[in-house]
């Protein structure tokens, strides 16, 4: 079975570093667990607070800052309740105080293409782009995001959500992966974001995925 990111960069995908290019291959019966350390997870001013605590909620983004935080990232392949194949991002930041997740699970629509389905009910769905850095690693944008909660079906202006973009690499010097998240919105600036690195280990998950890293409901909007 082919991995959703080799099929949404076709033959793009064999510039990405063979280090990336193993991680991003996730499929079948392998996936990935990720630790290492954020450091430093920001937000912006004061009033989008209020938004990011609704957000965390439903493990979508958080209102928290820290430096040198503990992480985790969680990549199983497996198909869901909808036939679709699909690869978890389940993300974990250990506060002094608390601990925070942001989730996503992540699916290949042949008219979007890849699309990631948000939180603990997949209410909102975001469409991505993804590219390949110079370095071999990957950058994603975000693009149109839609919003299904009971009866609401819409589609959310840019004005609204912003932009997030994911930048990853693996740094052959430290033999780590690098991230930076960042979400910016246009009127208001920079909302959310962390950056930081982790060590990889890839894990057979054949026995079948934990419900623990699956959403509490699924849904199509692709």
């Amino acid at each position: 079975m082919t991995g959703v990111f080799e099929r949404a960069l076709g033959a793009d995908f064999a510039h990405l570093h063979p280090r990336v290019r193993e991680r991003l291959a996730l499929s079948g019966g392998r996936g990935m667990i990720g630790h290492g350390v954020m450091d430093r997870i920001w937000h912006g001013r004061d009033f989008t607070r209020p938004f990011l605590s609704l957000g965390a909620r439903r493990h979508i983004l958080f209102p928290d800052r820290g430096r040198n935080v503990p992480f985790t990232i969680e990549n199983y392949p497996y198909v869901d309740g909808h036939g679709r194949e699909t690869v978890s991002f389940v993300r974990t930041f250990e506060f002094p105080q608390r601990r925070r997740r942001f989730d996503a699970q992540m699916v290949y629509s042949a008219g979007r293409g890849l699309v990631d389905y948000l939180g603990t009910h997949q209410h909102l769905a975001v469409d991505l782009a993804v590219s390949v850095r110079p370095d071999g690693g990957f950058r994603i944008r975000s693009g149109e995001f839609r919003l299904r909660e009971g009866p609401v079906r819409t589609r959310l202006p840019r004005g609204i959500t912003g932009t997030a973009t994911v930048d990853e690499w693996f740094d052959d010097g430290s033999g780590q992966f690098r991230i930076a998240v960042a979400v910016v919105h246009p009127r208001f600036g920079p909302v959310f974001g962390y950056e930081g690195g982790f060590s990889a280990r890839y894990v057979d998950v054949g026995g079948g995925v934990s419900g623990a890293v699956k959403p509490l409901r699924e849904k199509v909007m692709d």
